[in-house]
């Protein structure tokens, strides 16, 4: 242990890994007996794999019976520390990689960070580009926005809306939204939905944007993080959702200045401008329809890069909603009321379906009201399906 301990001090690290280095070492010192008594077998050679076994030791070798109450903080701040050391080496990795290793490693990611299910969120949002947010039923607007919700039936939204970015803390950005869903609509309108997109465009949504808060909310200010998931949604290949916890390690894994909640110039100027001076952010369309994919939502995608541990796809909000356990209760349970417009949406995607026998489509008011008294739409359908089929 004391060997791996030492060992970033031969290896060659930036500025922002030695800081990262030393803080580490600070907690280290409270922990060092209980370190001290496992075995270590793997020595990497390298800032990032050092930082990624030293968690791994952490979450899974030290002996947590031995631990003492005052030592379950430095240990939960060393793991922290950890975490953000992988995060800004495979950040400053995403910096100089072209095209086909960026690809790689995401789809080397791909189970660790639940590729898959972001894409399908990506991909849902990307078909309602067709529709103002004054037109989508409130299910579809909190999933361009960020805000996950009871209401996502999970027949439907089988992805976490709040990949990426959540943002169900912007209360006000939320009431705005759904008072003055116009006003967002014409800020959004500013950026096109192909083809490049200029600094002019980008202004032209913050100065609308901003508007929105001064008429309407003129005690709170405008917040960046809101601001980019939107961006993000419409245009995934130019712009990176942010959350107030990714700011800092952006700034240091990209080599940023220290990025805020505010800082709306800054997010243009060095994030946006930094990933469009990569190598990847940069190749031309590829022909292959997998990377394609990923291509078409490139900028988002950066998120791949920061740090997730074997919990972090299991904890989407989707899969706690499919798997949670069926209560029974005596009396009335709760359930989830819907507007009509979100249950005849909700019904009719699922009616997309292949399977869909032409009975069931036939009773689609039926069924309709069913989801609209709270039950998901595949306890509808199948409910038809057992009494008609």
């Amino acid at each position: 242990m004391r060997k791996l301990l030492t060992s970033p001090n031969a290896m060659s690290l930036s500025s922002t890994e030695q800081t990262i280095y030393q803080n580490a070492l600070s907690f280290v010192a409270d922990l060092s007996l209980n370190l001290m008594a496992v075995k270590v077998e793997n020595h990497p050679e390298n800032f990032l794999n050092w930082c990624a076994e030293l968690h791994r030791i952490c979450v899974h070798d030290v002996n947590r019976e031995l631990l003492e109450s005052n030592q379950e903080k430095p240990l939960k701040k060393l793991q922290e520390t950890l975490s953000t050391g992988v995060s800004a080496c495979q950040l400053k990795m995403a910096r100089v990689i072209p095209w086909p290793m960026f690809a790689g490693f995401l789809q080397d990611s791909a189970t660790l960070q639940a590729l898959s299910e972001r894409l399908k969120l990506l991909d849902y949002v990307a078909g309602m580009h067709d529709k103002s947010l004054v037109e989508m039923i409130e299910e579809d607007r909190l999933a361009f926005a960020g805000k996950h919700t009871a209401q996502h039936d999970v027949s439907v939204y089988m992805f976490d809306v709040e990949w990426f970015a959540g943002t169900r803390g912007a209360k006000t950005f939320h009431q705005l939204l759904k008072s003055h869903p116009a006003t967002f609509d014409s800020a959004l309108a500013t950026i096109p939905l192909e083809g490049e997109v200029t600094l002019s465009h980008y202004e032209n949504f913050v100065s609308a944007y901003k508007a929105i808060f001064a008429e309407h909310a003129s005690d709170e200010k405008a917040p960046l993080t809101a601001a980019t998931r939107l961006l993000a949604m419409r245009r995934p290949d130019q712009f990176v959702a942010l959350t107030n916890a990714k700011l800092d390690i952006l700034s240091q894994g990209l080599g940023l200045v220290k990025l805020n909640n505010q800082s709306f110039g800054d997010y243009w100027h060095e994030l946006i401008a930094t990933i469009r001076s990569t190598q990847w952010w940069n190749c031309e369309m590829p022909s292959d329809e997998v990377e394609l994919h990923l291509w078409k939502n490139r900028a988002v995608l950066i998120d791949l890069f920061l740090f997730a541990d074997d919990s972090l796809a299991a904890s989407s909000n989707y899969i706690r909603m499919r798997d949670k356990p069926k209560k029974i209760k005596i009396g009335v349970a709760k359930a989830v009321k819907r507007s009509k417009a979100s249950a005849e949406a909700i019904v009719d995607k699922a009616f997309e379906a292949d399977d869909i026998p032409e009975f069931i489509i036939n009773m689609r008011s039926t069924i309709v009201n069913s989801v609209k008294d709270g039950k998901t739409v595949d306890q509808a359908i199948t409910l038809m399906r057992n009494i008609f089929g």
